[in-house]
């Protein structure tokens, strides 16, 4: 399985994203030339080489009109926030960015063309647009395959969601400045096309580095991160560290939760390409993104065992209490007889299921079983790759379960399907399975 894993301990930004995951390519050249013609309004992209603490990546830069746009629209300070900043008062010229102009300088991404405003249309003429002006550009204007496209548009969506929370407006008024519109178009459409191009079967990303202390804009003194920032990263494994600055901008962020098949650690693969994209600023630690793509044999999670005693149920109430767990979304749910105290015999109750559902879990633990305390333990799984296809037989169709990975591959007729079959023809489970492998 064609695995790629995203290391965001420096956080993540829209170009430093673009320039790691062209470091995958065979031609990152080639790309960059496909990434000029696509036309978007005045843009010229650079793919340049930079070193951050003697590890050397690629600089993803983007020119419009000849110039890199570095500042936030009436000002002179380094944009924090690559370009993901809506700006929600969409006459006042003056207004500059809700929280996502970090201007004073300690913003780590730097890198990140300051807004990400896309405006779609004419860059001089329009000094806001609208997330219809976006989907005009990039659905009628630019030749991408409808699968970028969606991509592209989701990301946004999720940026101007995030917009919408933060400010309390509709998201139909939020709008992104002019400046530097075009510039975020590029590092998101490259960023999309990139993942067409390396067609992962999973993206794997790290808990994400957000930086931590303050931000100046121009609603006032802001906490690290952003307001929009933490509503996009809702559900992702986030944290702070020492390093003062805001690392992980919404463009960034928004791009992570739209591909990511889930968060954790790097996992065990046969390491193909290395990308590093870097950021602008200089920190005590390599300021960049670190992209990997490898192969995985199978797939390896990571899953919580939930685990209680009870000495005071009947069978059939643990059996209700399981079914309901495996109904609430359990991945396992099963019983071992023990001893405890004063030679009582009893119970324990063990429940595999995915991180985020443990609290939910353990509530039903409560619930539905006798237990006063339930012990919790965080498990690497590594699972074969499991499918399930329909087999056509003289007495129906049968469904055929497959594993396979790690070298080994198995195969199992659904239990049910052959029962139902062994009812209706008074035969036995065995003669029913002989007679679908001769």
């Amino acid at each position: 399985m064609k695995t790629l894993y995203l290391d965001c301990g420096m956080g993540a930004a829209g170009d430093m994203l673009a320039a790691a995951l062209a470091e995958l390519l065979p031609d990152p050249a080639a790309f960059i030339r496909e990434l000029n013609g696509l036309g978007i309004p005045g843009v010229t992209a650079e793919l340049e080489t930079a070193a951050k603490c003697g590890i050397t990546g690629s600089h993803l830069r983007i020119l419009v009109h000849g110039e890199e746009e570095e500042s936030c629209d009436h000002h002179d300070h380094a944009c924090a926030h690559d370009h993901s900043h809506m700006h929600e008062h969409p006459h006042d010229h003056e207004h500059p960015h809700d929280h996502e102009h970090p201007h004073d300088h300690e913003h780590p991404h730097d890198h990140e063309h300051p807004h990400d405003h896309e405006h779609p249309h004419d860059h001089s003429h329009h000094s806001h647009s609208s997330m219809a002006d976006i989907a005009h550009l990039v659905e009628h204007h630019l030749p991408l395959s409808d699968k970028v496209k969606a991509d592209v548009m989701a990301v946004y969506g999720r940026i101007a969601e995030a917009e919408s929370h933060a400010h309390g407006l509709p998201v139909s008024q939020v709008h992104f400045h002019e400046v530097g519109s075009m510039d975020a178009v590029a590092d998101i459409t490259a960023v999309c096309l990139l993942m067409e191009k390396l067609s992962p079967d999973e993206v794997v990303v790290s808990p994400i580095h957000v930086g931590s202390g303050q931000v100046r804009c121009a609603h006032g003194i802001l906490p690290v991160p952003a307001p929009a920032t933490a509503h996009i990263l809702r559900g992702a494994p986030i944290y702070g560290g020492s390093i003062q600055g805001e690392l992980c901008t919404p463009t960034g962020a928004a791009l992570l939760m739209h591909f990511a098949s889930r968060f954790g650690d790097m996992p065990a693969m046969r390491l193909q390409a290395v990308g590093y994209g870097m950021g602008k600023k200089d920190f005590p630690a390599a300021n960049c993104v670190r992209a990997m793509l490898g192969e995985t044999e199978g797939a390896a999670d990571t899953v919580a065992e939930l685990a209680c005693n009870v000495d005071d149920m009947t069978g059939e109430a643990l059996g209700f209490a399981m079914e309901q767990l495996l109904a609430a979304g359990a991945l396992d749910v099963f019983t071992a007889p023990i001893g405890m105290k004063k030679s009582r015999p009893a119970t324990l109750l063990r429940l595999l299921c995915r991180p985020e559902d443990r609290e939910r879990m353990v509530e039903l633990l409560f619930r539905h079983t006798t237990t006063l305390g339930v012990r919790e333990s965080l498990c690497r799984r590594y699972v074969l790759e499991r499918s399930v296809a329909t087999r056509e037989t003289p007495w129906g169709s049968v469904r055929v379960k497959s594993a396979s990975g790690y070298g080994v591959t198995r195969r199992k007729y659904e239990y049910e399907d052959l029962a139902d079959i062994a009812r209706k023809s008074g035969r036995s489970l065995a003669d029913i399975a002989a007679s679908l492998d001769p």
